[in-house]
């Protein structure tokens, strides 16, 4: 991808290393018709270009009342306090990765490998459990706890009129001990994602993947990580 991407109705791509910073993981904007909602926010450097690529569609910034962080990392972290502090916006995370989120661990952010002072930020919506859906603006968010690339990864869906979108962070790993990895665990995961039959992929790192090609993609994962 090399400009803002519509990936379905209501769904894009607003960064990544291609379209912000070379740093950034993906991230994503559902357009939940009385409010906007960011999956991740990359690391933080690129902000200025995710916001123009948002205007870019026609929508704006400031309506991002929600940030979903899949998980602790810098790449997907960095700009939570860019949002934090220009528009207000709410941060969603599962407990597990709070303490990376919240500053109390930095060395879960995995900040040292970008070179990154990381900021921390309050995380407004802790989420536990396997499950859990919250309605944001019009649209229900699907938020699944699914570990092992870190302790608190979650994946996030949305079913829309052309089909049902995944958001599958970092499904490819990498993996380290150092910031609680785990394969078995991410095993399961990885099936619990096939188990939903996505019609779109949305990745943290390789970008969009569509119909059969989503099964192909995570299994050909699975067989590079046995147990």
């Amino acid at each position: 991808m090399s400009k803002a991407t519509t990936i379905c109705d209501g769904v894009y791509a607003v960064g990544g290393p291609d379209l912000s910073r070379p740093e950034d993981a993906y991230v994503y904007l559902v357009d939940a018709k009385s409010c906007l909602v960011l999956i991740d926010a990359g690391v933080g450097y690129g902000n200025d270009k995710i916001e123009r690529n948002i205007r870019s569609h026609g929508l704006e910034p400031a309506q991002v009342w929600y940030v979903i962080a899949t998980h602790c990392h810098i790449d997907h972290i960095g700009g939570l306090h860019l949002w934090r502090d220009r528009y207000a916006s709410k941060i969603i995370a599962h407990e597990l990765d709070r303490a990376g989120i919240e500053g109390e661990n930095d060395s879960l952010t995995a900040a040292s490998m970008y070179g990154v002072n990381y900021r921390p930020v309050k995380v407004d919506t802790i989420l536990s459990g396997e499950q859990n859906q919250l309605r944001l603006g019009e649209t229900d968010f699907n938020l699944l706890h699914t570990p092992g690339h870190t302790p608190g990864s979650i994946s996030v869906y949305i079913d829309t009129s052309e089909g049902r979108v995944l958001f599958g962070q970092d499904i490819h790993g990498p993996f380290s001990p150092s910031w609680g990895s785990d394969i078995r665990e991410w095993r399961r995961s990885m099936r619990k994602l096939l188990d939903l039959e996505a019609d779109f992929l949305c990745e943290g790192h390789a970008g969009i993947y569509r119909g059969e090609k989503i099964r192909e993609y995570i299994e050909g994962y699975l067989n590079r990580y046995p147990e």
